[in-house]
């Protein structure tokens, strides 16, 4: 059985990555905020326990490395076309047999041993949501028994309703397992506040 864990992200260039943030800030910070980000997610994401997959957007870097922040030994696919449900999707159906679990590079505080739990509760839960404060979803993992239904039909993307309608789209009596709830970094707000955070947390 193999466990797959899926990186969905954009390409961190400035105006590309981070659009929301910056709009509150300026995109040279939302440029520095989406490497931190990945910095962060790849540190968790990469773990012999699992293999990972970075589904990249635009395709036109799909091969770049961004001064080694996308390192060349990862493996990369197209998001390919279609809203982020569409895309999702694809992911899922090109994923290898075994458990499957979705991330972004928003979360900060993503961190190795959360994957791993998130793995870990799939060989007893058929989902394992790991909620963002947002109302979205920093976390998604599926047990293949439930792989063939269409948890990313008619989701109200980057909204407050993002994980119910995901949650809707689950079958009837599907056993869910969560993990503590992370901050996003989608807007100047979040960072903002996660950076105070860290810097009590640091003070204190």
């Amino acid at each position: 059985m193999t466990r797959t864990l899926l990186i969905f992200a954009k390409s961190p260039r400035m105006g590309l990555a981070k659009t929301r943030l910056a709009r509150g800030t300026s995109r040279s910070t939302a440029r520095r905020i989406a490497r931190l980000g990945f910095a962060h997610t790849l540190q968790a994401a990469t773990d012999p326990r699992w293999q990972t997959r970075l589904y990249a957007a635009p395709d036109n870097d799909l091969y770049e490395c961004f001064g080694g922040l996308w390192p060349v030994g990862l493996q990369r696919h197209s998001q390919g076309r279609g809203d982020l449900g569409e895309r999702l999707a694809r992911g899922l159906s090109e994923a290898p047999l075994g458990p499957v679990v979705f991330i972004g590079s928003d979360a900060p505080d993503v961190s190795k041993a959360l994957v791993w739990r998130a793995f870990r509760a799939l060989s007893r839960a058929d989902c394992v949501i790991g909620p963002a404060s947002d109302g979205g979803f920093w976390l998604l993992g599926l047990h293949r028994r439930i792989r063939a239904n269409h948890p990313f039909d008619n989701v109200r993307w980057s909204s407050a309703e993002t994980l119910s309608d995901v949650e809707v789209n689950l079958p009837a009596g599907a056993r869910i397992a969560r993990l503590p709830e992370l901050v996003d970094l989608d807007e100047a707000e979040d960072w903002r506040a996660w950076a105070a955070s860290r810097r009590r947390s640091c003070a204190g």
